[in-house]
């Protein structure tokens, strides 16, 4: 399940998950399933737990914090795109001004978080990066952590599915069209067909 972390890991290479990352099918699967709506809620919440692992390292350092806001204030149509994406810009940019790689990784993972509200294939982004940040973590022993926080996501991705509906979230109209298909299904059906 791990053998492309251990073989990652060995390289040395700086993000040890992808797509193609065995342990991320049941989560894959699952984000394709999803309504952009569902996917931006559930990067939201869980953007929130590497922003407060790095704002305990770095908390003069506020541009990750501000590309979730601002992304909040997008996904409810109150600011437009061209100022998130800038934020967003802000936030990956903290990544080549500090040296510690596991916090590079959080960075990066709440960039891509927030960057769902712009198209769901920067979901699994957060996975990827928060997962290679775990492992930094936990080097000796992180499959048991990595595989509760695959079930978190999975867990929390489940819960916005099922009650999407109840949760009053006042979205910008491009979040609520819904014959726009999800980006990473056709990501995935692409690569199937190559």
């Amino acid at each position: 399940m791990f053998e492309d972390v251990e073989y990652k890991l060995k390289k040395k290479n700086k993000l040890l998950f992808s797509r193609d990352s065995k342990c991320l099918e049941d989560l894959l699967l699952l984000i394709r399933r999803q309504k952009h709506r569902t996917l931006v809620l559930w990067a939201f919440a869980c953007v929130k737990t590497p922003l407060k692992i790095f704002e305990s390292k770095y908390p003069d350092e506020k541009r990750p914090r501000n590309a979730l806001d601002l992304c909040e204030k997008w996904a409810k149509g109150e600011v437009k795109m061209p100022d998130a994406k800038r934020a967003i810009l802000d936030c990956h940019r903290v990544c080549r001004e500090i040296d510690d790689a596991y916090f590079i990784a959080l960075c990066h993972a709440i960039g891509q978080g927030v960057s769902s509200v712009h198209v769901e294939t920067h979901a699994v982004g957060l996975a990827i990066y928060e997962l290679t940040a775990i492992v930094l973590a936990n080097r000796d022993n992180y499959q048991e952590v990595v595989k509760n926080k695959i079930k978190y996501y999975m867990d929390t991705l489940t819960f916005f599915q099922q009650h999407l509906e109840e949760i009053p979230y006042p979205w910008a109209d491009f979040l609520l069209r819904e014959d726009v298909p999800n980006k990473e299904d056709l990501l995935w059906a692409k690569k199937m067909t190559l």
